[in-house]
């Protein structure tokens, strides 16, 4: 009787020897005579596991990792195909107290399934929102969505149902949906790790969006440095339309729907909607002026619905178990779940899906176990490059749009970055100028010239001049860039500048300690 191992393709576990624990894998069943069929999955999310295999039995699931190649003689010894006892035995999965205290709404496939399989899609409860989509029409599915609550995923947090709502209610001889899959934050993974591991998801929300404002034509504007992610994604869709749920007459609908995937430019400022259509194009990534808005005129000039991976991933469940049911989650006006990324210098790493409202501090504690180093841990910064350092104090602050606007921070994409009480904020604050100076479309004075003012006179300061005079000229720099850029690039740039400088003062003090060159 076959036994079946399920082995992720996910890029991190690709990166810590995935491959070749299949290839061990499949020599020692070999030499044994045991008939096994491996599975590749996606990741369930606990990075410090991977890779993470794991073997079906009739108990459910049993996984094992973090699992080397060097490991597979003694698990196979010590009889993995019946999920027997090794000292890299975790257990069920789900039951792991680091899975268990989660609620997956989006991610509840991710690594449980056959990425480029429909049929297990299917299996697994895919496609019965587009089902439902298909069966209430348009104007209902709009609904659900604006029911929800669910909230833009990628960063402004705007409400998806209403951006849903002007492109369905626009008129023009075609329509677009494009999905922003250039994940730059640092310190964020979910929207690859979603593709990789249920691609299906995405294509599902994007397929539904389709419907329901009345596009034909999808994009995934892909992050270059995604390879994997590119591959998964093209044979899924190659899958879709053979099945039938992507391209011509999605579900014996009469209703089409085609998909393809674009690989990006390589630069962070097409994570920006305008700069995305730009590129998607054939142009430089340049930000557009807005007015007129995407929604009414986007990609070649047509209503162009825009979101985040996440936002579309969210939307099948949506449909599925209906808005209220979503909404439900969260508090306030931050409704759903969160995917959050927690990285950075902590003990266990990995994809977080809870509802909003978890604070800062449990993710970091409860979750992460703090610090890597077993130093106390002095800051999280939240929210990508353009996030706010938040100093421990604030650790309790509840991970909500609005409890982080009201603390000057941001949520964006839900990336959770820890650093530990060697970090060296003015440092860091100098990065934020540096990397928006690299990072410019050059578009607007303020954000090109800007950032490198902003800079240099970071360097001024780290080689130990006083710190008054140049701390006055970065916070007049930061007021300037805040209020005259013409996109969040330079618009937000101040924010861990500015929460670094609140935050962390003496930092910046830099009279008693060496020069920049010697430092």
């Amino acid at each position: 009787m076959s036994v079946t191992i399920f082995v992720p393709r996910d890029a991190v576990a690709v990166g810590l020897g995935a491959e070749r624990v299949v290839t061990a894998l499949t020599r020692g069943a070999a030499s044994r005579n045991l008939d096994i069929r491996i599975v590749r999955t996606g990741s369930r999310g606990m990075v410090w596991l991977e890779p993470m295999v794991e073997v079906a039995t009739p108990e459910g699931r049993i996984a094992y990792g973090p699992v080397r190649p060097g490991d597979v003689e003694s698990l196979l010894d010590a009889g993995l195909a019946e999920g027997g006892a090794h000292r890299l035995r975790i257990g069920r999965p789900e039951e792991h107290p680091f899975l268990a205290r989660q609620q997956r709404l989006t991610f509840h496939r991710c690594g449980v399934v056959d990425p480029v399989s429909v049929a297990d899609y299917r299996a697994h409860g895919g496609y019965r929102g587009l089902a439902r989509a298909l069966e209430i029409g348009p104007a209902d599915t709009v609904d659900a969505v604006k029911v929800s609550g669910l909230r833009g995923r990628g960063g402004a947090g705007f409400p998806t149902g209403i951006k849903w709502n002007t492109v369905m209610l626009a008129e023009a001889d075609q329509k677009y949906v494009v999905c922003n899959a250039d994940e730059g934050d640092s310190g964020t993974f979910a929207d690859r790790m979603l593709m990789e591991g249920d691609p299906f998801t995405l294509i599902e929300g994007m397929t539904i969006a389709g419907v329901a404002v009345g596009a034909t034509r999808g994009y995934i504007y892909l992050r270059s440095e995604y390879p994997n992610a590119y591959q998964i994604l093209k044979t899924a869709i190659a899958a879709g339309e053979r099945a039938g749920v992507l391209g011509r007459n999605i579900l014996g609908s009469g209703k089409d729907f085609f998909l393809e995937v674009r690989l990006g430019a390589g630069a962070y400022i097409c994570g920006e909607e305008t700069s995305l259509l730009e590129s998607l194009e054939g142009k430089r990534g340049i930000v557009r002026a807005k007015p007129p808005i995407p929604a009414l005129k986007g990609l070649f000039g047509r209503p162009t619905l825009v979101n985040n991976v996440l936002s579309f991933a969210a939307v099948p469940w949506i449909l599925e178990h209906g808005g209220e049911a979503y909404a439900n989650y969260g508090m306030g006006r931050s409704r759903g779940t969160l995917p959050i990324q927690l990285a950075g210098n902590v003990k266990y790493g990995g994809l977080i899906e809870t509802a909003f409202g978890i604070t800062l501090r449990a993710v970091i504690e409860d979750f992460g176990g703090g610090s890597l180093s077993g130093r106390p841990v002095r800051a999280a910064q939240v929210g990508g490059p353009l996030g706010a350092y938040f100093p421990d104090v604030l650790f309790d602050t509840p991970m909500d749009y609005e409890a982080f606007a009201a603390r000057k921070g941001l949520v964006g994409h839900g990336g959770v970055v820890v650093f530990d009480d060697t970090v060296d904020m003015a440092r860091q604050a100098r990065f934020a100028f540096e990397f928006c100076a690299v990072e410019s479309c050059g578009k607007c004075t303020p954000c090109r010239i800007g950032a490198v003012r902003g800079r240099e006179t970071m360097e001024r300061l780290l080689a130990g001049e006083a710190p008054a005079e140049p701390l006055r000229l970065i916070e007049d720099l930061c007021e300037v860039m805040t209020d005259g850029s013409l996109c969040a690039m330079g618009g937000l740039t101040p924010v861990p500048v500015m929460s670094a400088i609140t935050h962390f003062p003496e930092d910046f003090d830099r009279s008693s300690r060496l020069p920049l060159a010697a430092e």
